[in-house]
């Protein structure tokens, strides 16, 4: 046993250094050995010792020693040991808790020991020392805390719960509470089984402590300052927590599992919906202090955890928008699957953005269902670590692991962790250990394969038995008043659902456009096609201008940096206006015009091709400057370069879009093929959103795109996919190829009374090409366009018409005009989705002598907007006669310059053979 001790049997030497250190400087050592030297010095004092000599240190200060080891292991390692398993039998771990792994035994259990001043108990027998580490962590809470680095977080957590032993003390009134919210998270899982036999609804059996839970951190919450939370959760218990803590109507739930459908009042609108246990809500409350909170749950497809950043976003949105910065009013509450926490890789991305300035909510509740099982995956096949919530190490979030048939102790559990949360700022774990009581779905056969584990479950009570049992036992409640909660509640859902069956159609209760949406509306697909007014005033273009390009005199810039500027600030005289002053002005022009700019992504701050610089590093500090700052509104421009994630800083953004409409939100991929990393938020949310759950979002995606003989990695933003997304109008496409058209394109994503996800196919070489620049009047006399057609051909000779977009006209226009081809015209879609119909229709009846209308493209002809296209006016006056591209490919781009070259070449002459 010697080998299991913690300090080796307390070497004298060790501790006669420790107490050497204590008496020139009591601070210098930790509290646990300051406490005990105290005693110690104290005992020698009451025996007539001056406590001076410490070479002759007894059995005792030794086993003193042990003891503080012993607390502190408790602390430690408790969370191994504790009952928080309510099917299973706990994995054993080495060493354990027993008294001999500390260097004590039996014999010990009556003695006096100082260390007991450690957990403020005073000098008091180890058997009373012993009852309260065990009784705060090895009873229904585990705590996992002593990772965190910073000792005030330890001792603040230490302080709560070894003063109360992790042990609630509830009133009868809160008891009683606990157990209705317990009773209707069960029966309504009863009533809807037994009502809709067969029917899908991933029903929380099992974790019905997770009602009672969510309840108390809103009453808690409330009364620490929060005014909003913000739910995300997947399938798992959904619509109870829908019901019984959201408030939505049980009606709306019958009449959803009926397949009655929503209201339609356009006819024109798409709106596909999505099964109920995806859908979102919002609700205002009053909790029994008088607090008024509103609660949202975000809609979430069947991608688990997907909704994760989402939720982050919305929350991070809403503290720079409504609470002007104050993180405490506003919580994040993630509701997790064991198995998906554990092995969904963005659930690892979310956290490290926890406590990064771009990305920071103040803290995230994290609460997981932890079902013991994934589908059919046992949990030791789901994971490598010790728990599912390890990913909390990373931001040194506290864990609690809490028995899920204890009610009262998950209640006191998401108390102290939303106390924690408001306090510090930062994330906190529930893992609450309970189980699933039937299979994935209400139709699945768990014990195909998990005989042993379900064989358990079938013996086990729910946990409202449990609870009212408890309560019965202990006198709290007699035997009728469970009994009579019960009725009554299950008589209300029998007249919620007979009422159900009487409407026709479900009414939404959680309409999209109020709140930040009031004044904006949904638009159907001919919306897209009218023009808007986005020009600006000469004066106006010419002042912003000059004010982005202007640095202070007084601070130093890198030579490269103050040249750029200046060259710059020469193009207002020029009037000859690059891609990246465009850019800058559209931002500047939304300021100004009271609009959020907010861009995220990876290297945005410069721009990945040095192009933007829109946050400049003084050479010789590392002082910050930002042009953008300079201007009227500048306090609402954001950019931040992002940690190296694709999946959840665009799921970020979406929701920040989501919550603020009136904010120009922006992710901008590196290279725009690096999107396919979160392919799930495009698929999920930004094609989809509307039609699924009636959600419009307005943010705008930057994806870099050409073929420069970089590669297949470097050269595609695969404009096929997203096309092949697109359908009732629902996101814009453009792939522009002038600065003005960029600047109109960028500023009618707010000018519009209506939102629509915008993606934007960005150029590399183009941004210093010394055609691709825009003069003033473009920026003032003109809108966007959709089109622009050729004003170097001649309309009466031309024959062949090259339709293309993109970076390839400029390879076009360059053989054109340096062969004269004036029999050939060269016209750019600078907008690919919605397709510009009328405009084309106006640019082919000009050509009335042309016998070809050929589609040019750098992609290969499987990619780039030729299937699309292709598919899209076949059959129609519209039809192309042909088209000039690479061929057919399985990779996007070669990676051989030489060879990228030559078929460059030959797109070009033959689209002028």
């Amino acid at each position: 046993m010697d080998k299991l001790t913690y300090l080796s049997n307390a070497d004298t030497s060790y501790i006669e250094g420790l107490y050497q250190s204590y008496k020139e400087d009591p601070s210098s050592v930790d509290f646990g050995w300051q406490k005990f030297f105290e005693g110690f010095e104290f005992g020698q004092t009451a025996e007539g010792s001056d406590g001076e000599n410490f070479d002759q240190v007894s059995d005792h200060a030794i086993k003193e020693i042990n003891v503080l080891n012993m607390i502190h292991g408790y602390r430690d390692r408790g969370h191994l040991f504790t009952d928080t398993n309510p099917v299973r039998e706990r994995r054993k771990y080495y060493p354990g808790k027993e008294l001999e792994t500390f260097g004590l035994s039996d014999a010990d259990m009556d003695t006096v020991f100082n260390a007991g001043v450690e957990i403020g108990l005073g000098p008091v027998k180890l058997r009373e020392i012993r009852q309260l580490i065990e009784d705060t962590y090895c009873r229904s809470i585990g705590a996992e805390f002593r990772y965190i680095r910073n000792p005030e977080k330890i001792k603040w957590l230490q302080d709560k719960m070894e003063a109360e032993r992790n042990t609630p003390n509830y009133s009868s009134d809160q008891k009683k509470r606990i157990l209705q919210k317990i009773n209707k998270a069960v029966v309504f899982e009863s009533f809807l089984g037994t009502k809709f036999l067969g029917q899908k609804r991933f029903s929380l059996e099992g974790a019905e402590s997770l009602i009672p839970a969510l309840d108390s951190v809103i009453e808690k919450g409330a009364d620490l300052g929060i005014q909003e939370f913000m739910i995300g959760m997947a399938h798992r218990g959904r619509l109870n927590v829908l019901a019984n803590i959201m408030g939505k109507s049980y009606k709306s739930i019958f009449s959803e599992f009926e397949g009655k459908m929503y209201k339609e009042e356009d006819p024109e609108m798409a709106f596909g919906g999505d099964v109920k246990y995806h859908l979102g809500f919002s609700s205002d409350i009053k909790t029994d202090s008088g607090k008024d909170v509103h609660l949202s749950l975000a809609p979430n497809p069947s991608h688990l955890e997907t909704v994760d950043p989402i939720v982050e976003g919305i929350v991070r949105s809403k503290i720079d928008m409504k609470y002007d910065g104050d993180s405490s009013k506003i919580a994040p509450i993630l509701i997790h699957g064991d198995a998906a926490i554990a092995g969904q890789g963005v659930v690892y991305e979310v956290t490290q953005m926890s406590k990064l300035d771009g990305y920071k909510t103040g803290g995230t509740i994290h609460i997981v269902i932890n079902n013991q099982v994934g589908f059919t995956t046992n949990y030791k096949d789901a994971r490598s670590g010790t728990y599912c919530t390890d990913v909390a190490k990373i931001s040194s979030s506290p864990v609690f692991h809490v028995n899920g048939d204890n009610a009262e102790a998950v209640v006191y559990a998401i108390n102290l962790a939303v106390e924690y949360r408001q306090k510090y700022k930062t994330d906190v774990y529930i893992d609450l250990l309970c189980y699933r009581r039937y299979g994935h779905n209400e139709a699945d056969e768990p014990k195909f394969t998990q005989p042993l584990l379900y064989k358990a479950i079938e013996q086990h009570a729910n946990p409202k038995e449990i609870y009212a049992k408890k309560l019965v036992d202990e006198g709290s409640i007699d035997d009728n008043y469970a009994k009579e909660v019960e009725k009554e509640f299950k008589t209300y859902l029998q007249s919620q659902l007979n009422d159900s069956k009487k409407i026709e159609n479900i009414e939404d209760e959680a309409p999209m456009f109020g709140g930040a949406w009031k004044g904006l509306r949904p638009a159907r697909k001919v919306d897209l096609d009218e023009a808007v007014e986005t020009r600006i005033s000469a004066d106006a273009f010419k002042a912003l201008a000059k004010q982005i390009t202007e640095l202070p005199k007084e601070k130093k810039f890198f030579r490269k940096i103050s040249k750029l500027f200046e060259d710059r600030s020469k193009m207002i005289e020029k009037d000859s206006y690059d891609w990246a002053m465009g850019e800058l002005v559209a931002y500047a022009s939304l300021l100004a015009d009271g609009k959020r700019v907010r861009i995220s992504g990876q290297d945005v701050q410069r721009g990945t091709f040095s192009h933007r610089h829109a946050v400049l590093t003084l050479e010789d500090s590392e002082e910050k400057y930002v042009p953008l700052a300079q201007v009227d509104g500048g306090d609402r421009f954001n950019i931040y370069n992002s940690l190296l994630s694709e999946y959840a800083v665009l799921g970020f953004e979406y929701g920040y879009a989501l919550a603020n409409p009136n904010a120009l939100t922006v992710w901008e991929a590196q290279f725009g093929d690096f999107y396919n990393g979160a392919q799930i938020i495009i698929d999920q949310y930004l094609a989809s959103a509307e039609s699924k759950w009636r959600r419009s979002n307005g943010m705008v995606l930057m994806l870099p795109h050409g073929m420069e003989g970089q590669g297949p990695e470097h050269s595609s933003a695969r404009i096929e996919r997203f096309l092949e997304l697109c359908a009732h109008g629902n996101m814009i496409l453009a792939n522009c190829t002038s600065p003005a058209n960029y600047f109109h394109l960028l500023r009618r994503q707010l000018v519009r009374d209506f939102r629509k996800p915008l993606v934007v196919f960005t150029p590399k070489s183009l941004l210093r090409h010394p055609k691709v620049t825009s003069p003033l009047a473009d920026f003032t006399d003109k809108d966007f366009q959709p089109v622009l057609g050729d004003n170097y051909a001649k309309a009466t000779t031309v024959k062949r018409v090259l339709f293309c977009s993109g970076k390839v006209y400029f390879d076009l226009l360059e053989k054109q005009q340096a062969d004269k081809r004036t029999d050939v015209a060269i016209v750019r879609i600078e907008q690919l989705y919605p397709a510009p119909v009328a405009q084309l229709e106006e640019i082919r009846a000009r050509y009335k002598k042309a016998t070809e209308f050929i589609w040019v493209q750098e992609e290969n002809e499987n990619m780039g907007a030729w299937p699309y296209y292709c598919r899209k006016f076949r059959k129609s006056d519209l039809e192309f006669t042909d088209v000039i591209s690479r061929t057919e490919n399985a990779s996007p781009a070669t990676g051989y310059m030489k060879k990228h070259t030559v078929q460059q070449e030959e797109i070009v002459n033959k689209s002028f053979a």
